[in-house]
């Protein structure tokens, strides 16, 4: 059983929570916020849970893992720190700022002998699988993938407040939200891009409330559509010298159907998690235990080149917009 510390106490840190509880491998033992209270209540259903707001009594507690859900620019930090104490650390998506600050968590976490994941669950679900292996057979002359949602953080951006996911100062914007999740999945399937760029509508605060990009591979390219003052019904597409595959979603695939050119319907079955966070709590526990084989070495390897090429991609793409975090400027 693996001892679970958590820092921030938000809606997706409960959840993780839930998902890593049904996985029977990880139990809860401490949480970190800047304020106790909210840790208190963040426990309320738990026993025995140890609660802290200061980092550095947190750090000191004996974990086998951290899981990090702060605001995305203070990760960096936070990361870091958890590192040199000896923890191993999972860090929410999109993990850290740039590509520059992810190379260095990287380089410590090996340096210090700690493994280090970015939670981008979407690739660990087993559908994602079920695609890459429809798609072997095929070649991929297109896609259009797209994931936007109305924020329940608008109102309060319209009523003239800054949230966080809306700063520069805390790394935000949807590309660094929801984008990720799209970018993930080109990556996954495809490889990085040779190169990427994308049309965003910016605010006054310097980040991205939606955008068009565009991943270019050659001899195909990939359209990416995110926004959070609008929410999309529309399906995420892969083109093939086949036909069509027509996702109901890449942030998350519960259906999939494929259509030949002749008009003829393949339903393609695949298998949603028993909890959104499932599969990649399962995924980084499994990982964690078995880190000592060549093949658990491989794929932890596989993960973090991953994250660096959707890292790069999102950063090449923010540049293209001339998107600016604070964190860049260091």
């Amino acid at each position: 059983m693996l001892k679970l510390g958590i820092i921030g106490t938000g809606w997706i840190s409960g959840s993780f929570v839930e998902a890593a509880h049904l996985t029977k491998k990880y139990s809860l033992e401490a949480v970190y916020s800047r304020n106790l209270e909210s840790a208190v209540s963040f426990t309320e259903d738990f026993d025995d849970i140890e609660l802290y707001d200061n980092l550095d009594d947190f750090f000191k507690h004996d974990l086998d893992i951290i899981y990090i859900a702060s605001p995305n620019a203070i990760h960096f930090e936070q990361a870091k720190a958890a590192i040199l104490a000896g923890h191993n650390i999972i860090v929410e998506k999109p993990a850290f700022s740039n590509p520059h600050e992810l190379a260095e968590i990287i380089k410590l976490a090996d340096e210090n002998n700690v493994l280090f994941f970015e939670a981008a669950r979407n690739i660990h679900e087993q559908a994602f699988e079920t695609i890459n292996l429809f798609l072997a057979d095929k070649k991929v002359v297109g896609a259009d993938f797209t994931y936007s949602k109305y924020s329940s953080k608008m109102p309060a951006l319209l009523a003239g407040k800054l949230p966080n996911k809306f700063n520069s100062k805390f790394s935000g914007g949807l590309l660094a939200d929801l984008g990720v999740y799209l970018l993930y999945a080109a990556v996954y399937w495809f490889d990085k891009p040779q190169s990427a760029c994308y049309d965003a509508v910016v605010l006054p605060s310097g980040v991205d409330i939606s955008g068009i990009g565009s991943l270019n591979y050659g001899d195909f390219k990939v359209a990416i559509k995110c926004a959070g003052n609008l929410t999309s019904y529309l399906s995420s597409e892969i083109y093939t010298d086949q036909g069509t595959l027509i996702l109901d979603g890449v942030n998350a695939i519960t259906s999939a159907k494929f259509i030949r050119f002749d008009g003829s319907k393949e339903v393609i079955k695949v298998t949603a998690p028993k909890h959104s966070l499932f599969d990649e709590a399962l995924h980084f526990a499994e990982i964690i235990e078995t880190i000592s084989t060549p093949a658990a070495r491989s794929l932890y390897k596989d993960l973090h080149q991953l994250a660096q090429d959707v890292s790069e991609t999102s950063y090449m793409m923010r540049q293209s917009a001339g998107i600016v975090f604070e964190a860049d400027k260091k």
